[in-house]
């Protein structure tokens, strides 16, 4: 079952975190800049409410609670209703696609990111900004994660555990960067981007789709 109710219920304490950690959201705005591609026709699976969409120019999202997608169409981002597992979008209609802090909530991983294979074009890219379940953030969140609304229920990954998924549905010729160094509260200015993931508590995973030859399923 789609982990869709507290998104429903708690949009508004969702939309707070940013207010509340603004350089924590811009770091990470720009760790995903430096990996995006500059131009192409881009997909957010998970938008929410468009925090990332929006100010990352991409234009269409699908997501599975309906409040969130109110915030995200109110910011310009037109949105789908759907899940990860099944995107109900176009065959190779995609240049790239991104996947933002929303990896530990899908109910199916891999299934999830087959989908993403199957609507990124050949020579097209996946983006994961994900939480790296190992860094000291990581390592919180999975101490305290029966007392967020939002993690009770969430599966966190190492960067290892994603990059092999993505292996294994045949994305290639990874690259990364990180960012988030310093506990949430302490962060007082945009932290710095570095390539890699041994570091940062946030990291951006960047893979080629080289090939897909997948029927279409689309809505659109």
């Amino acid at each position: 079952m789609v982990r869709v109710a507290p998104f429903n219920r708690y949009a508004t304490r969702y939309e707070e975190w940013f207010t509340r950690y603004p350089f924590v959201y811009e770091s990470e705005l720009m760790a995903l800049r430096k990996l995006m591609p500059k131009t192409g026709k881009g997909l957010e699976i998970g938008v929410g409410t468009g925090r990332f969409a929006k100010p990352l120019g991409l234009r269409l999202g699908v997501e599975p609670s309906q409040t969130m997608s109110a915030y995200a169409q109110r910011r310009g981002v037109k949105v789908i209703l759907g899940t990860g597992e099944n995107l109900p979008v176009k065959t190779n209609s995609f240049d790239f696609v991104l996947i933002v802090t929303t990896i530990c909530f899908f109910d199916d991983t891999v299934m999830a990111v087959r989908e993403a294979a199957r609507v990124v074009r050949p020579g097209g890219y996946v983006i994961i900004g994900m939480v790296n379940k190992i860094s000291p953030l990581g390592r919180y969140y999975l101490k305290h994660k029966n007392d967020n609304v939002f993690y009770s229920e969430a599966k966190f990954y190492s960067v290892e555990e994603v990059v092999a998924i993505l292996t294994q549905v045949g994305f290639r010729q990874f690259s990364m960067a990180q960012t988030i160094f310093n506990r949430l509260d302490r962060i007082k200015a945009v932290e710095p981007v570095i390539e890699g993931y041994d570091k940062g508590s946030f990291v951006v995973i960047k893979g080629l789709n080289p090939g897909n030859s997948r029927k279409s399923q689309s809505i659109l």
